[in-house]
Order: C-alpha cells, then structure tokens, then sequence
C-alpha cells in the first residue's frame, strides 16, 4: 500500500528562468497542496541543517528538483535513485571574453591561448564543468579542441560573485580567455572591462551550446514517484499553468528573473534573448534527451559522474503525460 502522503512538499531551483521560480512566486505551488495539509517549501529559503546540500545530491525524497544538468546528472550517477521527468531549454547568454584591445575576435584565434578553468572545493565542481564544456563547444566551431589550448587552473574559492575568479584572472593577465554564461555574467563583463571573443548564442548548431543550462532537467525522487505518483503529476500540472502564464507576460518574467538571478534589469535583458519567455515549458522530447545524452558523455569523459548514466532509461515520460491531462481539464 502507498505510504501517507509526505507533510511537506520540497522544491529546488537554480537562479536562472524556471517555470518553478515562476509558479513560486505567484504562490501557486502552495496553493495547489494547501487543501491536502501538504506545505510546500523552498530549499532555498530552508535553513541550513534543512537544506543541507540536497540542491547538489537530491538525498531528499520529497523533493522536486529544477536546475543545471551537472549535479543532476553527478547525483543519479552516484546511485541516488531520481528520475527525470522534465527537460527545458532556455537560451541564456554564453560567450567567451577577452581583455579589451585584445584583438581576439574569434574561435580560431583562441589556438595557443590560456583558457580560464575555475576549480572550486565543492562535491561536485559544475563551474569547472561548465567552462570546460564552453571552452570545448567554442574551439569546436573552429575545428580546435583544448588540446590546441592551454587550460589554466584558476583558484575560485573565496571569491565573491560568479565568474569574479576567472575575470580576476583575465584582468591580471594570468589568462587570456574566460567562459561566462547569465545575467550576473553580463554585469560582470562589464565591470571588469572584457570584451566578447565568441558568442556562442549566435551559433545556430544546439550541439555546441550544451551545458549546465542546456538543457535543463527537472527530477523527482523514485520514492516519491511510486508512492504518490498523483503529487507529483500535480506539481507539473502547476509547472506549465506557469509556463503558459508566463509566455503572455514577458514584463513579469522578467522582474521574477531579476530577483531569481540577482541581476538588474541590463542584467537580464542581455542574457535572455527575446522571446525566452515563452520557452519555459517541459518536454522529453528525443531531441533534448539526444541532446542531454552528449552532456552526459562529455562530463564522464572528463570525469565528472563516477559512473554512466543511460539517459533514456532515467527519463520517465508518465508523470508528464499525466499532467498535462489534469492542465486540460476544465478549470
């Protein structure tokens, strides 16, 4: 027999467009749970010894997760037993900077340089990954590959801010070339005086823009899935209402951004391409999977997931299904 049902309802997200920060703020997520004596929390806004380090390792059972493909990916290969329910793709602004007055202006110029490769002392380093896998989609369009590069360790730890380690690095000239990605990034761009080299937004091929972001998975526990499949198809169900909310309403989208990210309103305008707005919904589409299978091969290749993970057998397609039939029923 199923279990009771869980007191309380977690849910996690990165600081990037989510349909979960959207359902959120509108306080919609509580609202669909109320009536059942299920609160629904933020981990985010959980303390501490709540919290833990859940957002990386998903350890928790009832909790839902929305947020880069790295710890997602490192967490299901550790043997934590998640499924992925949901897969979005959100442009967000990826590019390769340069000091100013470089001159550096293209994938093929980056041959022979230092590449910024920030290392942190987390569990899982998905900043490491992340410009790795910049670096490596960038020097692809050239026909390079980081062997033709000289990857440059650069210390992060205790550094404020995203990317504040690697532009650090690139100001000082102790490297050439840093790989940025977010609103926060643009801000930083600025502040520390880089110029774009490689804009890899503007590159048609999806494939070389594979990263933490892209695509983006949603997982849930397999406990909770078994024993209240219902909850979570209901979750979902709340996800895309805020998805299709937010396609009318790119003006709100985009105050929720500045607070999920923490960037000003420049910030956001120049990560987020128009229209973005409108690309909050879930699927599992073949394309994202194919799309998340290369992630997934490129972070064992360099040694990020312990194990292999076959993506297609992660990914449970029911809980979707399920909800997007409880969003079509009449209200």
């Amino acid at each position: 027999m199923p279990s009771h049902a869980p007191d309380t309802l977690w849910f996690t997200r990165c600081p990037v467009p989510t349909a979960t920060g959207i359902a959120a703020d509108q306080g919609w997520l509580g609202a669909e749970f109320a009536a059942d004596g299920i609160a629904v929390r933020s981990l985010q806004d959980a303390a501490p010894e709540d919290a833990a380090d859940h957002h990386y390792t998903h350890a928790l059972g009832a909790l839902f997760r929305e947020g880069g493909n790295v710890p997602a990916l490192w967490a299901r290969s550790r043997g934590e037993q998640t499924r992925l329910i949901g897969l979005t793709w959100i442009e967000e602004r990826q590019a390769i900077l340069v000091r100013a007055g470089s001159g550096i202006s293209s994938a093929e110029e980056l041959k022979g340089l230092r590449l910024a490769v920030p290392r942190h002392t987390i569990a899982i380093d998905f900043w490491r990954a992340m410009a790795l896998a910049g670096h490596t989609g960038a020097l692809a369009l050239a026909g390079l590959t980081t062997a033709d590069t000289e990857l440059t360790d650069v210390p992060a730890d205790g550094h404020p801010g995203q990317w504040t380690a690697e532009l650090a690095a690139l100001r000082e000239g102790r490297v050439d070339a840093v790989y940025v990605k977010g609103a926060l990034a643009v801000e930083a761009a600025r502040q520390y005086g880089a110029e774009v080299a490689v804009e890899l937004d503007a590159v048609a091929d999806r494939r070389r823009r594979v990263n933490n972001g892209t695509p983006r998975p949603i997982t849930v526990h397999q406990r909770l899935l078994d024993e209240h499949p219902e909850l979570v198809a209901r979750f979902l169900a709340v996800l895309l209402r805020a998805a299709d909310w937010a396609a009318e309403r790119p003006e709100e989208v985009a105050r929720i951004l500045s607070a999920e990210t923490g960037a000003g309103a420049e910030g956001v305008a120049g990560a987020y391409a128009a229209g973005s707005h409108r690309t909050l919904h879930l699927d599992l589409s073949g394309d994202r999977l194919d799309l998340l299978a290369q992630q997934e091969h490129f972070l064992h290749a360099q040694g990020f997931l312990p194990d292999r993970v076959d993506v297609r057998t992660w990914a449970d397609p029911a809980p979707l299904a399920a909800a997007r039939r409880l969003a079509a029923e009449p209200t």
